[in-house]
């Protein structure tokens, strides 16, 4: 594709509806120039992730699309999941790929979170590179709190969340990898002390956040990880360190998953088998 691309990765607080999936789906896709790259949904986060790119022009209408659906569909007072959200549209983040930068993503974070604010009254935060300040940097600070009890007050709107959809979180950032690991046992206390000990903010694996998770409907418990620059920590050494810990204490490995697309460079040295329609192939 000529001319800059980018790369959209919005999170939406639904994952056992698959009419509501597709119909926010098909919204996206709706957006002449938008490649869908990637839709999957997992029930006991409650929480589906839609992957699409295409040039400045069509990601921004694509997102708005896909954020206007969720709202009229996703009511947050009925929704329950083992994954932190605080909108029904949570998580909306802009990626430079080829020929665009993270400053061309901050401009369309912030066009696409006022056009929310203005058109659909959903109030708005902004994170990472969009942030206003550094303590909105993180996600996590974002969002702590949840659609229940936010913790900081919207960037845009408010103070109150929308009533049925939350708020929605905005943001520009460089490309990430999502990646779980599924331990074959139902004790949460593994995998939380699993998460603990690996990620970044307790001193382990720099780029890596890491929580414990349990995943009732498949008798497990779950590592789930972002790993914010795999460059300075590859995947590899990430999955080792999973690998070591869970020995530790004395459970397997059922399962990994990497949830959306990933770059072909993070898998260097990673043996666990990729799908290859899940590798992102850059220039």
């Amino acid at each position: 594709m000529a001319g800059p691309l980018i790369e959209c990765v919005p999170n939406f607080s639904e994952g056992r509806n698959a009419e509501t999936v597709a119909a926010i789906e098909q919204a996206i896709g709706s957006v002449a120039g938008v490649n869908l790259l990637r839709s999957e949904m997992d029930p006991d986060h409650n929480r589906s992730v839609i992957t699409f790119s295409g040039s400045p022009d069509v990601v921004a209408p694509a997102a708005m699309h896909g954020i206007q659906t969720a709202v009229a569909r996703i009511d947050l007072r009925h929704h329950s999941g083992v994954h932190p959200r605080i909108g029904a549209a949570d998580v909306v983040p802009f990626v430079p790929l080829e020929g665009a930068t993270l400053e061309d993503c901050v401009r369309i974070a912030h066009h696409v979170g006022r056009e929310v604010w203005e058109t659909l009254h959903v109030p708005v935060y902004f994170y990472e590179a969009a942030a206003a300040s550094p303590d909105r940097r993180p996600l996590e600070n974002v969002r702590r709190g949840g659609f229940e009890h936010p913790a900081l007050l919207p960037d845009l709107g408010g103070p109150a969340l929308h009533p049925t959809a939350g708020a929605c979180a905005i943001g520009a950032r460089k490309l990430l990898v999502a990646f779980n690991v599924n331990l074959n046992t139902e004790d949460l206390a593994i995998a939380k002390a699993i998460a603990r000990k690996i990620r970044a903010s307790s001193g382990g694996l720099p780029f890596l956040k890491a929580m414990g998770v349990p995943l009732a409907s498949r008798k497990l418990v779950q590592v789930s990880m972002n790993l914010t620059d795999f460059e300075q920590t590859p995947l590899a050494r990430v999955y080792a360190a999973v690998c070591s810990e869970a020995a530790a204490h004395g459970v397997r490995i059922a399962e990994t998953q990497i949830v959306g697309m990933v770059p072909q460079q993070a898998l260097e040295g990673f043996e666990v088998s990729v799908d290859p329609h899940r590798i992102l192939q850059l220039a």
